[in-house]
């Protein structure tokens, strides 16, 4: 599997998690969602609100940087977050849509990197204002495992209210 080929796998095993995850938080009332627990996002809400951001703050950066994303139509659609752990929406449906959009534009992303920008320096600034120049491929690297790492939070805040996310292994999405 090339490189082009793990990134797309990893685009749509984000979706196909979230698509998980967000079913399940709808079998907890709105409350229990934003109910802080203690995580370091507080609740699930706050984690899968944190999750929203990161991921909005990164496609920003990912489309002014890959040419052929910079005129998407989802991108004006993108929020503006202020912070990592401010909330974008006050209820969970409202994020819910947001999650969707947020993963479509992500396949979208994938599927218009070219294989030789993967090897290009990407140079942006950090929420701090902190000018910072990375691999490119490192750091979609790192934006995948970030989501995998605050969803096993999520997934483990709602394992603790006995709700069940079902299989969550990549491996599941592997061929044959």
């Amino acid at each position: 599997m090339n490189r082009m080929e793990q990134l797309k796998l990893l685009a749509t095993y984000n979706r196909w998690m979230n698509e998980k995850v967000y079913a399940a938080c709808r079998n907890l009332p709105e409350a229990e969602l934003q109910r802080d627990r203690g995580a370091f996002f507080k609740s699930i809400f706050g984690t899968l609100n944190h999750l929203a951001v990161g991921d909005t703050l990164w496609l920003k950066r990912f489309a002014n940087f890959v040419p052929t994303m910079a005129n998407h139509p989802t991108l004006p659609q993108l929020a503006s977050p202020t912070s990592l752990d401010g909330h974008l929406f006050e209820s969970f449906e409202q994020l819910a849509a947001y999650r969707l959009l947020l993963d479509a534009f992500i396949l979208d992303l994938v599927d218009a990197i070219p294989d030789a920008m993967l090897d290009q320096p990407f140079s942006f600034v950090t929420t701090k204002g902190v000018p910072v120049t990375k691999d490119f491929f490192g750091t979609l690297t790192h934006f995948f495992n970030h989501q995998t790492h605050h969803r096993g939070q999520t997934t483990t805040l709602l394992t603790q209210q006995g709700v069940d996310v079902g299989v969550t292994d990549l491996l599941m999405l592997l061929q044959d």
